[in-house]
C-alpha cells in the first residue's frame, strides 16, 4: 500500500493525542499462545511493543503458550487431559511447561524485541519471588495448576525503571519448591492491577466480544461491568469467552481503568486500538 509523505505526516498528528495520553503510563499485554501462531503477525505485535516503548509507554509483556505446551507433550507421546478446560498437569507436565513458557516461548519473544531495537529481558513468577501460588481446587485433581496466592511487582517494575520491556510468563512458586502453571490471562490481570496500570491489553484469536457469535459484525465497541455480567447469565458471551472476561472484570476491580480484548489476528491491532479514535475490539470500563 503506498502511503504518500502527507498521508503520513496526518497519521502522526491524529496518533499524537493519544501518544500524549499515554506517555510515562503502564500498559500490560496479554499475549495469548493462539494469538502466537503466524510469524507474520507476531512480528506485527512485537513492532507495535517496541514503538509504544520508544514513545513513552511502560509496556508489560505476559504471554501464554499453551499450544507449544501441547506439542511437546505429543511429541513425548503423553497425553493432554482437561477437566473444566483445564490441562490436568502432573510432574512431568509442569516440567514441561516451564521449560517451554521460561524457556522457548518466552525467550523467544525477548530475542524478537531485541532484534526490533527494543530491550527485553524475561521473567517467570519464580524469578525474585514474584508469583507465589498454591493448588488450584484440589479437589478435582487438576496437580500443578495454580492460583495466585500474592504477586510482588519488585522484578518487574525495576526492569520499567531501567528501560527494559519485561516478559512474563505464568509459572508460580510455593514455599515447598513446587512449580505451577497459572492462566495466563489470570496473571495479566492480577499484575495489571498490582502496577495500577492504565490499561490492560489483551491480543487473542478472536475479535472480541459480539453479540452474535457467528457473526463478526455484531462486535460490541464498549462494555461496562454491569452490562458484561448480564450478557454472562444470558448466555450471549459463552464458552471460551467467559474467562476471558472474567479476567477482564478482575483487572478492572483490581483498579485498571480500562480493558481491552482484541484481534491479533489484525497487523499492528495494538496501534489501531490505543492511537486511533475508532479502536479495534471491545473495551471495558467500570461504568
Amino acid at each position: 500500500m503506498n502511503i504518500s509523505n502527507a498521508d503520513r505526516a496526518q497519521i502522526l498528528v491524529k496518533a499524537l493525542p493519544h501518544i500524549q495520553k499515554y506517555n510515562g503510563k503502564t500498559i500490560v499485554i496479554k499475549y495469548g499462545g493462539n494469538a502466537m501462531v503466524s510469524e507474520e503477525l507476531q512480528n506485527a505485535v512485537i513492532e507495535d511493543i517496541c514503538l509504544m516503548r520508544q514513545v513513552g509507554m511502560n509496556v508489560v509483556l505476559v504471554h501464554g503458550g499453551g499450544p507449544d505446551i501441547s506439542k511437546t507433550l505429543k511429541r513425548l507421546g503423553k497425553e493432554t487431559e482437561f477437566k473444566n478446560g483445564l490441562r490436568v498437569t502432573d510432574r512431568e507436565t509442569v516440567e514441561v511447561a516451564q521449560m517451554i513458557l521460561a524457556g522457548k516461548v518466552g525467550k523467544n519473544l525477548v530475542n524478537l524485541i531485541n532484534s526490533k531495537g527494543g530491550r527485553a529481558i524475561g521473567l517467570c513468577g519464580i524469578d525474585g519471588k514474584m508469583i507465589e501460588a498454591r493448588m488450584k481446587q484440589p479437589e478435582l485433581g487438576l496437580g500443578y495448576v495454580g492460583d495466585i496466592v500474592a504477586i510482588r511487582t519488585q522484578p518487574v517494575t525495576d526492569l520499567l525503571n531501567c528501560g527494559y520491556i519485561p516478559v512474563v510468563s505464568g509459572l508460580g512458586y510455593d514455599d515447598e519448591c513446587n512449580v505451577y502453571n497459572i492462566n495466563a490471562d489470570t496473571v495479566a490481570a492480577e499484575l495489571a492491577g498490582k502496577l495500577e496500570a492504565e490499561c490492560l491489553i489483551s491480543v487473542t484469536d478472536e475479535c472480541g466480544v459480539l453479540m452474535d457469535k457467528d457473526d463478526p459484525s455484531t462486535l460490541i465497541s464498549h462494555l461496562s461491568m454491569r452490562t458484561a455480567k448480564r450478557l454472562i447469565e444470558e448466555g450471549v458471551i459463552a464458552g471460551g469467552m467467559i474467562p476471558k472476561t472474567e479476567c477482564c472484570l478482575e483487572a478492572l476491580r483490581a483498579g485498571v481503568k480500562k480493558v481491552f480484548i482484541i484481534d491479533g489476528r489484525v497487523p499492528h491491532s495494538i496501534l489501531m486500538e490505543l492511537l486511533t479514535d475508532e479502536g479495534l475490539g471491545t473495551m471495558f470500563t467500570k461504568n
